[in-house]
């Protein structure tokens, strides 16, 4: 994420478009919006969200069964800044956005991508947060971004990358992409040498490299493809209009650039 300052955290690329110019306003006007008060219809509720518990550092299981990491911690600040309880689940990747549909839960809280397609299906809050993509790979090979030929590129389903590698490099110049249902499952066969790259958001490189830091690593330029972070939701509901307000509460008091610098280090 060095390559490019837009990609790097929410707070700092996409705050200027998101705080309302009533923030500024002294918090005992009047006039102004308080932002200790919960969103409408919110306070005292029970919330259901969903996450993968398989994409850290955004979200991820612990040993003990319980959830952890960034994704978790926004949610549990959006439910306290709603007054509302979180009740977070687990759910495979694959079956996120169908539970959704069929009211298994709220919202979606998962590292989930803001994409025309999933547009059709769901409506999104505003952004949390920015992502970009890094190749990750062997730094004892001869892996060149520039020159892509005859090699076995992994990804994660359903993700922009995977999508990314699809569009660009599926069946061209004898490259194969092989998809799986996890980044650790793709980073697991990196490692075994039964793929040559992975193509990943950088904060998920990134934290499998802090594990893994002998022989592997990022190589060449992060791709910065406009991939933005939001919360999913059921078409129509109007809990996105409560989780837009929540977030730019907690974006403006600085929670989320915590919570950032707490799970990213950056």
């Amino acid at each position: 994420m060095m390559s490019n300052s837009r990609l790097l955290w929410s707070s700092m690329t996409v705050t200027a478009a998101l705080v309302l110019g009533a923030c500024s306003q002294p918090a005992n006007d009047a006039a102004d919006t308080n932002a200790d008060t919960p969103a409408a219809g919110t306070s005292g509720k029970t919330i259901r969200i969903a996450t993968e518990g398989a994409y850290p550092p955004f979200n991820y299981t612990n040993a003990d069964g319980s959830l952890a990491g960034f994704d978790i911690d926004v949610a549990n600040a959006l439910c306290e800044q709603m007054q509302a309880k979180c009740e977070i689940v687990a759910q495979d990747w694959d079956g996120i956005i169908p539970g959704l549909l069929a009211q298994k839960y709220d919202a979606v809280i998962a590292g989930m991508s803001i994409t025309a397609e999933r547009q059709e299906k769901v409506d999104f809050s505003e952004p949390y947060f920015a992502n970009t993509m890094v190749w990750l790979t062997d730094t004892k090979g001869s892996f060149d971004p520039k020159v892509i030929k005859n090699l076995t590129l992994g990804g994660q389903r359903s993700t922009t990358p995977g999508a990314y590698l699809q569009d660009n490099y599926e069946g061209k110049d004898g490259n194969t992409v092989k998809l799986y249902d996890s980044y650790d499952n793709a980073y697991l066969d990196l490692k075994s040498g039964r793929s040559d790259v992975v193509l990943a958001e950088k904060v998920s490189a990134k934290s499998w490299l802090a594990d893994n830091p002998e022989g592997f690593g990022i190589v060449g330029d992060e791709i910065d493809n406009d991939d933005n972070i939001a919360i999913a939701v059921r078409k129509g509901d109007a809990i996105k209009e409560d989780f837009n307000k929540a977030l730019s509460e907690i974006r403006s008091n600085g929670e989320l650039a915590r919570l950032e610098q707490k799970n990213f280090g950056q």
